[in-house]
């Protein structure tokens, strides 16, 4: 089969052959339509700090996908032959106290698909049947290769922007990346007040104003706590969703939230964050840490809204602006980090 191989603790990848995986006995074969490209990815293919400290090479990266099972283990007894599915990039070990408790998202012992295993960019995944989302089973027809190729952001998506409860709230989300952008139209659908979401793209804070925003902000040249004049806010946003990493957005963010406001934060910053920790104690914020989706809930909440509302499923839908051929990686890759753009898929049908 065609696979993207990084094939050493180095720089790049490579499209090159490699076998065709087999599923154990509790495993599931997956011919791969469609991936996305994640900034795990790029990370991966410039081996940086992080890749280096937590990627197993040689091996196949992608953990963002949708396709067809074409073969199930023999211990398989919940998936069929097929089925259109997506994958939770996360193998937990069962047996940790979060794991036996059912937190399965707090495992202490979590392995990540096209991570530390072979992953998606390829004609062929394996992954454990547990791992598997199927479309097919929880009537996601209107599913399309695009949408379930970003099941699992979405899902970073969804975990964050409803870690806290924003019915009538004022929510800010600074970074308008493709996850960003995503949570701000689950916020609108759950039933935000006012949502505002900060980038340095022209190009995605034009998206995020098609996803229903009512203020995107541009914080290279307005300062984030001019959000608060424009949407005429007297006490600051209700809840703070961190999706960019950058170092001076949480510190920003802090600011401008309401006395006993709420963050989730997803976005991993680079270097550490230096902020004011007396305003986070005397106006007795809540910081909340968010990595992944929370297994199966959030899944279960994806497939749910997007079968409920047109509106939603087209405004995710079109955070992928994106769709090449599998053969043109390096296009794809480039397009991805450009940070100009939404979502970038990778189509595996087309070599």
């Amino acid at each position: 089969m065609k696979a993207l191989y990084k094939t050493g603790p180095h720089p790049g990848l490579e499209l090159v052959d490699r076998p065709e995986p087999e599923p154990g006995p509790h495993e599931v074969k997956i011919r791969v339509h469609t991936t996305g490209i994640c900034g795990t990815d790029l990370h991966i293919l410039d081996w940086d700090h992080w890749a280096a400290s937590m990627v197993t090479s040689p091996m196949i990266p992608g953990h963002e996908f949708y396709g067809e099972v074409v073969a199930v283990g023999d211990m398989i007894h919940d998936v069929e032959v097929g089925e259109l599915v997506s994958g939770e990039g996360h193998i937990v070990c069962g047996m940790c106290r979060n794991c036996r408790a059912g937190r399965r998202q707090l495992c202490i012992r979590t392995i990540s698909i096209g991570v530390q295993r072979d992953g998606a960019f390829a004609e062929y995944v394996v992954i454990p049947q547990e791992n598997v989302w199927s479309h097919t089973r929880e009537g996601g027809h209107a599913v399309s290769p695009e949408l379930g190729a970003i099941f699992d952001p979405f899902g970073n998506a969804v975990h964050t922007a409803l870690k806290f409860g924003v019915v009538g709230e004022d929510v800010l989300i600074t970074g308008a990346g493709p996850i960003g952008l995503m949570a701000a139209a689950v916020v609108r659908h759950a039933g935000a007040r006012y949502v505002a979401i900060t980038d340095v793209s022209p190009e995605r804070l034009a998206l995020a104003e098609r996803m229903g925003v009512d203020l995107a902000l541009n914080v290279s040249t307005t300062p984030v706590n001019r959000a608060e004049e424009l949407l005429h806010l007297r006490e600051g946003f209700d809840v703070g969703l961190e999706m960019s990493g950058h170092p001076s957005a949480l510190p920003e963010m802090i600011t401008v939230m309401n006395h006993g406001g709420k963050i989730a934060i997803l976005g991993l910053p680079s270097e550490p964050i230096d902020m004011d920790w007396s305003l986070v104690v005397t106006q007795m914020l809540t910081l909340q840490g968010i990595y992944g989706r929370e297994m199966f809930e959030t899944w279960n909440a994806m497939s749910s809204m997007l079968q409920t509302s047109e509106w939603l499923l087209d405004a995710v839908t079109s955070v992928v602006t994106d769709r090449l051929p599998a053969s043109q990686w390096e296009a794809g890759f480039a397009a991805a980090k450009s940070a100009t753009s939404g979502k970038v898929v990778l189509d595996w049908t087309r070599l």
